[in-house]
């Protein structure tokens, strides 16, 4: 496969909530140790790491994220089949770019390029 699901995310009104959930439910390490108190999740054997938090504007929401080369273009490539951006690429410094669309059905799909190390 050429691009790869390599992250998701949990989002919801009470992310110290959703935290707890899924941690207890799956034994997940859940580090929210960061400002934003944005739960980072290892991927461990084989498994894709991932985020839980609270939205903005509390809204719920699943979503995976993959990885390509030019967020960009793959926003233009879904948007002439017919889906829609629902986060323009946005640049978190010195870790990732990131946007992401909605496909026809409305269901919301991230993509990112990582930073270098």
């Amino acid at each position: 496969m050429a691009n790869t699901v390599s992250w998701f995310e949990i989002m919801g009104k009470d992310g110290k909530k959703l935290q707890g959930f899924y941690g207890e439910l799956f034994d997940w390490k859940v580090d929210a140790g960061n400002p934003m108190n944005y739960g980072m999740v290892e991927g461990g054997e084989g498994g894709i790491g991932g985020g839980i938090g609270a939205s903005q504007d509390g809204s719920k929401s699943v979503t995976f994220y993959v990885s390509v080369d030019d967020p960009q273009a793959y926003l233009d490539k879904a948007e002439k089949l017919g889906g829609k951006t629902v986060v323009p690429v946005t640049e978190v410094p010195d870790m990732v770019t990131f946007a992401q669309f909605a496909d026809p059905e409305g269901n919301v799909v991230g993509v990112f390029k990582s930073r270098p190390s």
